[in-house]
């Protein structure tokens, strides 16, 4: 968590120096109330983080008592962790658009239709109350050391500022190919039918190259929700996915309906009146 505090500077700095390049240039790409939310659901995350963090901190040093292996602080431990904490933030972050459970959380950071560094700071206050940390309970059992993962889960979020906006065009083809990189997750971040959950890494793009989830920047994306929800107010953008659950939850006329409502990938309805991306891209 300090490695967040410590970076915070620097995001500050990058996010004005935005703002001067994107001014001179007439990109009109921020709107000072969208950007002032983002910046609130930030600060709100790192606030409830205090609070979390040490808990899931000390689930990792219980599971770590039981470890397979011990791994240490060597170099080469290092380097492993790194991809298995990329490894699990793929399947994390692809669990997220699948799972409507998890995508109530996820989908704060999905819901500006503007895509800038600030942007990147619009982060979900509930994910670890939700238990998103599970994804990464395996590492601390195999014996990665829990400070070790947790580093790494910050180096990886201070990675993925950078990628949030649209002042960098495509990079070099070899960083393309192996990185997560703006032109990617621009990708991510746009609500065009092709580009609907694809591009899932977080600082490299091989997992989705590997597991079929992967598409190249074609043109702009057209940022937000399929579905915008038109507010600025941090506590509705926090709620408003976990409302709608509930008031699905409430006109489930069967156990499995409610089961599909909570668990089915977002946008699944009993009747077809709304659709999955799955649906909507017919197969």
């Amino acid at each position: 968590m300090n490695l967040i505090m410590y970076a915070i500077p620097g995001f500050v700095l990058l996010i004005l120096l935005e703002i001067i390049i994107t001014t001179i240039d007439h990109r009109n790409l921020y709107e000072p109330k969208d950007a002032l939310s983002s910046i609130a659901m930030g600060l709100g995350n790192v606030f409830i983080g205090l609070f979390t963090k040490g808990v899931i901190f000390g689930i990792y040093l219980f599971v770590y008592e039981y470890r397979l292996f011990t791994l240490g602080f060597t170099w080469w431990a290092w380097v492993l962790c790194f991809f298995a904490d990329d490894f699990s933030y793929y399947w994390f972050h692809r669990s997220s658009h699948t799972v409507r459970f998890f995508w109530a959380s996820h989908v704060i950071h999905h819901s500006s239709q503007k895509y800038t560094l600030a942007t990147a700071l619009r982060q979900t206050w509930t994910g670890n109350l939700t238990g998103t940390f599970l994804f990464w309970l395996w590492m601390p059992l195999i014996g990665f050391h829990p400070v070790m993962v947790l580093s790494m889960q910050a180096i990886s979020l201070i990675y993925q500022f950078w990628i949030h906006t649209e002042v960098i065009n495509k990079l070099p083809r070899p960083i393309e190919f192996i990185f997560n990189t703006p032109s990617h997750h621009r990708v991510h971040h746009g609500s065009d039918l092709d580009y609907l959950d694809r591009n899932h890494g977080g600082m490299l793009i091989i997992w989705d190259r590997l597991f079929g989830t992967f598409t190249p920047e074609k043109q702009r994306p057209v940022y937000g929700l399929t579905k915008n929800i038109h507010t600025y107010n941090p506590f509705r953008i926090a709620t408003h996915e976990w409302l709608d659950i509930w008031r699905d939850l409430r006109r489930a006329r069967t156990l499995r309906e409610a089961w599909h409502y909570l668990l089915d990938a977002p946008g699944w309805s009993p009747d077809g009146s709304r659709q999955t991306t799955k649906q909507l891209r017919g197969r």
